[in-house]
């Protein structure tokens, strides 16, 4: 008799995860689509910052945008406002949302299964891959918009929202900050585009859905909505990034919006792993089910804004709006503080400085900060005594400028029996104010270079007093 002996069964094991990120990398870089974002994000917006910060008409109607002549850093800022408002959730939708969605339009789900033989395996390898890209595009735009704005303008101070002067050195690791701090909210939408390309398959809605939550929350953000549910939306970490720049900076809505953009991040992650793990690969024109994508999708991401709502309340101290007579005293109070201040040096008068011993001084005219309810936190204002201003020298290539505008000033009545208010030129006198406060080395703001009286724009026009 013939003994029959049973071969054991090789186990095929899954492919390592390294080994499948690395695959997943390339088939995303290979991509025109991926390659085209990748140079824009690298090249674009420094082109932009360099040639508005060259412009005669800023952005004025953006944050930090009418200090784009000043400081290099400001043009970092308006690229990171405009990239929170559109860019960042449009790269998130092109890259995150259409990750899982591309193999079903290609068909290769059973491919890819043989292949790596883990669904948990593939799905890791997907989400890190479509991360590494995102984190690309978003160095891109922060590394382009920094150089852009230092090489066309220079590595200058930083005026703050509230008025007050950030040093050079403090700039950049207050604008590296900011930058940073929109990472959360970046992955909570990355993370939505990942559910919504597993929970639609082909279907372009997954590939639209960070899109369309930004165009949501935008909208949300322009209604008079509580403050704790602003506070529990994903995108708020997209507007509080600028509390940083106020002093003391604003950090706990700035932290709040991180906690709830990292808590949107790991549910949505969460529920992406779920589905992925229980669909059917087989189905060569599967395109989503709408009812899974209300119940393990929309309703789970409302229960956790519900949530958050509920957790905002009860840990801070926050009701209504938000906008209270206090605060907003206190915040125009420190802003006009802090712009006067910098006025007064600018026109090198008597330094302004706050006033810590609660004394009154009579011999000096009032405070800025004088019968308010709240002081502002950098305190009450109080001039500093008589001083006298030191006197510049004016740069031997404008000393001919400088005769010229004095020439100009003589004529103007600004002061002795016959002064008339506003009989000035307005735009002749706003040169000659900034020249002479800036020491002759800036051109006004919006002008190419420093022009003589008969050069500004504007000059033939009268007075606003002149008949």
């Amino acid at each position: 008799m013939t003994a029959i002996v049973a071969l054991p069964e090789a186990s095929a094991r899954p492919a390592p995860v390294l080994r499948g990120y690395r695959f997943e990398l390339v088939k995303l870089l290979s991509q025109w689509r991926i390659r085209l974002l990748l140079l824009a994000c690298w090249i674009a917006p420094a082109g932009f910052v360099a040639v508005v910060s060259q412009q005669s008409a800023l952005p004025t109607d953006t944050v930090f945008g009418r200090w784009m002549h000043a400081t290099g850093w400001s043009g970092s800022l308006v690229v990171l406002g405009f990239s929170c408002a559109w860019v960042l959730p449009l790269l998130t939708a092109l890259v995150a949302g259409d990750v899982f969605a591309l193999e079903d339009r290609l068909g290769t789900w059973r491919h890819l299964m043989v292949a790596v033989r883990s669904p948990r395996r593939i799905f890791v390898a997907k989400a890190f891959a479509s991360l590494t890209v995102i984190l690309l595009l978003m160095a891109g735009l922060t590394v382009s918009g920094i150089v852009g704005g230092l090489l066309a303008v220079g590595h200058h101070p930083l005026v703050g929202l509230d008025g007050h002067l950030l040093a050079p050195a403090d700039a950049a690791s207050t604008v590296l900050l900011a930058w940073l701090c929109v990472l959360p909210p970046t992955l909570a939408f990355a993370a939505v585009g990942l559910l919504g390309s597993v929970a639609l398959g082909r279907s372009p809605m997954g590939l639209l859905m960070p899109a369309l939550l930004a165009f949501v929350l935008q909208l949300a953000q322009l209604l008079p909505l509580p403050v704790t549910v602003r506070f529990a939306l994903p995108s708020h970490a997209f507007l509080a990034w600028r509390g940083l720049f106020t002093d003391p900076a604003q950090t706990g809505p700035l932290v709040i919006g991180i906690v709830v953009s990292l808590a949107w991040a790991v549910v949505a992650t969460a529920l992406a792993y779920w589905l992925f793990l229980r669909r059917d690969f087989t189905d060569l024109a599967y395109e989503g089910s709408g009812r899974r994508v209300v119940v393990a999708g929309v309703l789970p991401l409302a229960g956790l804004v519900g949530l958050s709502v509920a957790v905002v309340a009860s840990a801070t101290t926050a009701e209504g709006t938000g906008v209270e007579k206090a605060t907003v005293e206190s915040s125009l109070a420190t802003a006009f503080a802090h712009l006067y201040r910098l006025q007064t040096e600018q026109l090198n008068r008597p330094a302004v400085t706050a006033r810590h011993d609660g004394l009154a001084h009579p011999l000096h005219p009032p405070e800025l900060t004088e019968n308010i309810a709240t002081p502002p936190p950098c305190g009450l204002d109080d001039p500093a005594g008589p001083a006298t201003a030191k006197s510049v020298p004016v740069p031997a290539g404008f000393v001919s400028y400088s005769a010229a505008w004095e020439r100009w000033a003589a004529k103007q009545h600004l002061s002795g029996k016959h002064a008339t208010p506003d009989f000035a030129n307005p735009e002749q006198m706003n040169r000659y104010t900034w020249y002479d406060a800036h020491h002759w080395e800036l051109p006004y703001p919006g002008d190419p270079k420093i022009y003589l009286p008969s050069e500004v724009p504007g000059a033939a026009l009268p007075g606003s007093e002149v008949d």
